[in-house]
């Protein structure tokens, strides 16, 4: 299944993607796409129902945060290899955790809003998940059953906020807008294979990334059951989990983001986003 949040920012609606490409609205049968409705047993409640029986929603409403609010925002940083080198970093022994706040989570064509001071504002693509069991101490077999489903993020970064000023990466990673998420959020059955996924984008029609997950250093499964052992997770949590190379950080010269500036990314199977820089 593809899930997804319909409407005007606030007020969205859950809906689904029928086999025709059509969004089916579902707020007469669940409240929201959130942590009740992405378990296993919601799941199994969402795939018994035919998607002609929903009310066709017209139109091309805007597209919410795939996910409406997670408890937890969990970030992964320097796991692709390639994207690694192109910093200058070691690849990492372990995973690096960071987190966003979850008032960064913003649509997937919102726009990206420049904040105050920024001078080096940036992009990454990456893989997303969402966790549809609690988790405590999971092995990876158990971690890969508790994922839900995946979806596109955009991991905007500030880089001179995140490097700069003196502390950890999350002053350059959770300012609002900093976590688009969708179009939808894609169930673990139908993405099946994540281990390579073309990911991709584009800076005003210019390519800069264009890459796979086969470069992951740290996989899902293996993620999940790692953050397990230093916090639980819990049904409707976030995790996304790094970028190929081709961020405006690796450039030479560096590129930043400015107002007026288009990003599109995609991953395939997961759809594509596409947003505007403009100034807070």
């Amino acid at each position: 299944m593809k899930l997804l949040r319909f409407g005007p920012n606030g007020n969205e609606k859950p809906g689904l993607v029928d086999a025709e490409g059509n969004i089916r609205d579902l707020s007469g049968i669940v409240s929201d796409i959130d942590g009740s409705t992405i378990t296993p047993e919601g799941l199994d409640r969402l795939r018994a129902i035919d998607p002609a029986s929903l009310p066709l929603v017209e139109g091309d409403p805007r597209l919410g945060p795939c996910v409406a609010r997670p408890g937890k925002f969990l970030c992964i940083g320097l796991n692709y290899a390639d994207h690694a080198a192109e910093t200058g970093a070691a690849i990492p022994e372990e995973p690096i955790i960071f987190m966003k706040a979850t008032s960064a989570l913003s649509g997937p064509n919102d726009p990206i809003v420049k904040p105050r001071d920024a001078t080096k504002l940036d992009w990454e693509v990456e893989l997303a998940f969402v966790v549809g069991s609690e988790c405590r101490y999971v092995d990876e077999a158990q971690a890969e059953a508790a994922i839900a489903g995946y979806f596109v993020c955009n991991d905007v970064s500030e880089r001179a906020f995140q490097l700069e000023r003196g502390g950890t990466w999350d002053k350059g990673k959770g300012c609002d807008s900093f976590g688009p998420i969708g179009p939808w959020l894609v169930t673990a059955d139908e993405v099946g294979d994540t281990s390579d996924l073309h990911m991709w984008l584009e800076v005003n029609g210019k390519r800069y990334q264009d890459g796979s997950t086969s470069t992951m250093i740290f996989r899902p499964a293996f993620i999940l059951s790692y953050l397990s052992r230093f916090m639980s997770l819990q049904p409707g949590d976030i995790v996304t989990t790094g970028t190929p190379p081709g961020v405006g950080l690796g450039q030479t010269p560096n590129v930043w983001l400015h107002k007026g500036d288009r990003v599109a990314l995609g991953i395939a199977r997961l759809g594509e986003q596409r947003q505007e820089v403009i100034d807070a």
